[in-house]
């Protein structure tokens, strides 16, 4: 089946382009000029990917992209915009948001960038995924982005479950920042790895018995993080 993709933009002129090349390239387009209109499509289902404008008329791109996180969806989001500072980036893509392009940008980029978010999607949820598994003292549920631990079940950000999931995929190996943010976010998401480290602090939190003293998700010195699979009480920080 095509994939479904959810256009907002409210310059005609561009979402009609847009529209004319994701239908050259395979893609089943919709298009909406207005936040409220791309609500309305939203909320009829079976959209596999939303472009989405942050300066629209009424609403804007982060509140819409707010609403859809807040509803449970985590259908990508890739921001178009012409506000390019790195403030409108990360506020973007901790909305929710998976990727942020700058107007004008080049066609071609933008079709890469849509088919990196696919590869990413299809990679988190392929079939030899494993849906549950235990980290420390955690159950991690990749299907319903829970983790259940003694003092309670909390929900999962999916950038927190897709990096469990790439570091699942290597246990015992180390695994570079460089990869880590290629894989879960895609080339360019982020200015700098330091995001990587913030993500691993906070689920130090979640699967450690002692944050402050890893077991589990260990610093590999000058290349990254090595996940331990040993029962929680085993390992140590290398």
């Amino acid at each position: 089946m095509k994939r479904r993709i959810l256009v907002v933009e409210d310059d005609a002129r561009l979402a009609d382009g847009l529209r004319i090349n994701l239908e050259l390239e395979g893609y089943d387009p919709l298009l909406a000029d207005s936040a409220e209109e791309g609500l309305a499509l939203w909320q009829k289902g079976g959209v596999d990917l939303i472009l989405l404008d942050v300066m629209l008329p009424g609403m804007d791109g982060f509140a819409f992209c707010r609403l859809v996180r807040h509803e449970g969806d985590r259908v990508p989001v890739l921001f178009l915009t012409a506000r390019g500072g790195g403030a409108d980036r990360i506020r973007g893509l901790d909305e929710g948001g998976d990727d942020y392009i700058t107007k004008p940008f080049e066609l071609a980029e933008l079709l890469a960038r849509i088919k990196s978010i696919f590869r990413r999607q299809d990679w988190f949820r392929g079939e030899e995924a494993p849906e549950i598994f235990t980290v420390g003292h955690a159950e991690i549920n990749l299907r319903t982005f829970q983790a259940v631990t003694p003092d309670g079940s909390r929900d999962l950000k999916e950038k927190e479950a897709m990096i469990l999931r790439l570091l699942r995929e290597y246990a015992g190996e180390p695994v570079d920042r460089e990869t880590i943010l290629d894989r879960v976010w895609g080339f360019g998401a982020y200015p700098t790895t330091r995001t990587v480290d913030n993500f691993i602090l906070a689920l130090r939190k979640i699967v450690e018995a002692d944050p402050r003293r890893p077991r589990h998700i260990l610093t590999v010195h000058g290349v990254g993080y090595r996940l331990v699979m040993a029962p929680d009480g085993q390992g140590g920080e290398s």
